[in-house]
């Protein structure tokens, strides 16, 4: 089940988030602090979580600024995977964000996610940009 999180959410997102990221971060993938800030975000910006039976075993995080969408954060825990989670948690998002007026929705991931980079342009994302380990990819929302 797709829901908006409540900030009794955050300890399983965080560890949901921790365990989607371990994998990166064992292979040295130098990536920000992607779990800090969840409780901030759960009540300043939308969030929903994926749940199944109590368990958290993902979200997104949803930036929205006038007609620009932003995720923040897309993290899916190794034990939801291959179940379309990532895909539905996206469509949540991005259904609030032109319910809202948004045009278009980014996000940044990191250069050496290629599975992730893939994961995105097999859903229509368009890579825009690349400065560093980041790497920019934007869907327009009409």
């Amino acid at each position: 089940m797709i829901r908006p999180a409540t900030l009794d959410d955050a300890v399983g997102l965080r560890a949901a988030v921790i365990a989607a990221y371990a994998p990166f971060v064992a292979k040295g993938i130098g990536l920000p602090p992607v779990a800090d800030g969840l409780d901030d975000d759960i009540r300043d910006h939308h969030v929903w979580v994926a749940e199944d039976r109590g368990l958290i075993l993902g979200g997104i995080v949803l930036v929205m600024n006038g007609k620009q969408a932003h995720i923040a954060n897309l993290a899916v825990h190794p034990m939801g995977e291959g179940q379309g989670l990532g895909c539905r948690l996206i469509d949540t998002a991005n259904a609030a964000a032109l319910t809202a007026g948004c045009t278009q929705t980014d996000l940044t991931t990191h250069k050496d996610m290629t599975k992730t980079q893939a994961f995105y342009a097999r859903l229509g994302w368009v890579e825009t940009g690349r400065d560093g380990d980041k790497v920019t990819f934007a869907l327009d929302l009409y």
